[in-house]
């Protein structure tokens, strides 16, 4: 029984992707209008959901200096990863068009890896309890509404079709379920595996906001949307932080 209810609410938790469904109902013009919004909100909930929710629970499993190194690595080695995808993806050396596709691997690839330590995290309350199962899975679905938003919105930004963006979105968000099973499966060292995976999302993501999404805010802004989008890069940080408070970090 306890692993059908860790199932359950792992799936519910990966169906919360399908957040970036309301954008569907958007036409281009009204979607492009909102881009930058949104990235400024992405921008600030990657920073927020690193600084508030992976490092502070990463420093409690591993040493600082080890979680440090691996989160440093991890940037290095995205820093390489992108140069090699935008390499990959540019097929005409003379098109100077910029291309923001790396970028949406990269976020894929981050958010499967927190997906997949949410995962963990249901599974080993569940394994505490029911209760403390349920209270976990409702505190993720909080912190995941905004996230899944913020996720989408960069898929589009990073030049993805939108129902290519809600497919690949939904995709990223099924590690939850493997990351519920393996939890379930190795309950003994479930810590051990959440413990080394935290630096590495929080470097993915911090590498995303801090190199690729920030700089973007400031090309070709007016100084009054610049300002409004530091103040929706803040509005992220602090709702990220909201719900850091909520589950208890």
């Amino acid at each position: 029984m306890t692993l059908l209810y860790i199932i359950i609410a792992s799936l519910a938790v990966s169906a919360l992707s399908f957040a970036g469904v309301f954008l569907l109902a958007l036409g281009n013009k009204q979607t492009h209008k909102l881009l930058k919004p949104m990235i400024a909100f992405a921008s600030g909930a990657m920073l927020g959901n690193t600084f508030f929710h992976l490092l502070p629970e990463g420093v409690e499993l591993l040493e600082p200096e080890k979680f440090a190194a691996i989160m440093l690595i991890t940037v290095i080695f995205y820093f390489v990863l992108e140069k090699l995808l935008h390499w990959h993806h540019c097929q005409d050396e003379e098109d100077h068009k910029h291309d923001h596709a790396p970028v949406g691997y990269l976020s894929l690839i981050g958010d499967a890896i927190h997906n997949f330590i949410d995962g963990l995290i249901i599974a080993s309350a569940f394994i505490v309890s029911p209760v403390a199962g349920v209270a976990t899975s409702i505190s993720l679905a909080a912190h995941e509404i905004p996230q899944e938003f913020a996720d989408f919105s960069l898929l589009i930004h990073a030049g993805f079709k939108r129902s290519k963006a809600l497919l690949f979105n939904f995709l990223s968000a099924l590690t939850a379920v493997a990351g519920a099973l393996a939890g379930w499966y190795f309950a003994s060292s479930s810590e051990l595996f959440e413990a080394y995976l935290l630096p590495v999302a929080a470097g993915s993501f911090l590498y995303i906001a801090l190199s690729d999404l920030m700089p973007e805010l400031r090309s070709k802004t007016k100084l009054p949307q610049f300002f409004v989008n530091v103040a929706l890069v803040i509005v992220g940080v602090v709702l990220l932080w909201a719900f850091s408070l909520s589950e208890g970090h």
